[in-house]
């Protein structure tokens, strides 16, 4: 554990908290794609099997409860608890595009050719580009909604504070996972762009548009 993954752990879990309070305060997943959301629950779900095999930690075991129950709490109330105000004319992104893919890539290139290992790698992978459809989503409609920007920018930051504490195990641990840094670098430069636009118009009170 370093200040890195620590903080990059605390922004993940802002950016869940944010987007879940958006969603009960307003009664409304509105700008929010359901179909993002039910990709990191796939995330979560598979990533998080060695629950059943092994403990870390009680930090560690906590996370991963934690991220697992939110996942489900907001796939829940985006396709049942507020369904009327999902907006699935705009979330149309094909995930099969991506899940296939990932899915094929997790069993060419992995560290161990096993059960758990696969489906670890696979999480790795689907986290990077879980995102597109939520990102495809704004690009659609034009605008996203400032709360909705924040649990972006948490989310990117998330990922961006990771990499830091690869390179710090890096350099101090002497640890390296290809795979997980591959994905995480893939996984920022998508936010890359979306941060621009947080900083320069988000932070100054403007509504955040992306060209349609």
């Amino acid at each position: 554990m370093n200040i890195f993954r620590l903080t990059g752990d605390l922004s993940h879990l802002a950016a869940i908290i944010i987007l879940l309070l958006k969603i009960w305060k307003t009664r409304s997943c509105a700008g929010i794609s359901g179909k993002s959301q039910l990709l990191f629950a796939l995330v979560f779900t598979t990533r998080y099997l060695d629950l059943f095999t092994a403990f870390i930690s009680f930090y560690n075991t906590s996370m991963k409860l934690i991220y697992i129950a939110c996942s489900y709490a907001t796939v829940y109330l985006i396709y049942m608890k507020f369904k009327a105000t999902y907006d699935g004319n705009h979330d149309t992104f094909r995930v099969e595009f991506l899940v296939v893919p990932v899915g094929g890539l997790s069993f060419l290139v992995n560290h161990d050719f096993s059960p758990l290992e696969i489906l670890w790698t696979f999480s790795i992978y689907l986290e990077s580009v879980a995102i597109l459809p939520q990102l495809f989503m704004i690009s659609k409609t034009g605008e996203a909604e400032t709360i909705t920007t924040h649990y972006l920018f948490f989310l990117g930051l998330y990922r961006a504070l990771y990499l830091i504490n690869w390179i710090w195990r890096f350099y101090f641990e002497g640890f390296f996972d290809l795979i997980a840094v591959v994905a995480g670098v893939v996984q920022t430069i998508l936010y890359c762009d979306f941060f621009y636009l947080y900083v320069t118009k988000v932070l100054k009170g403007k509504k955040l548009s992306l060209p349609a």
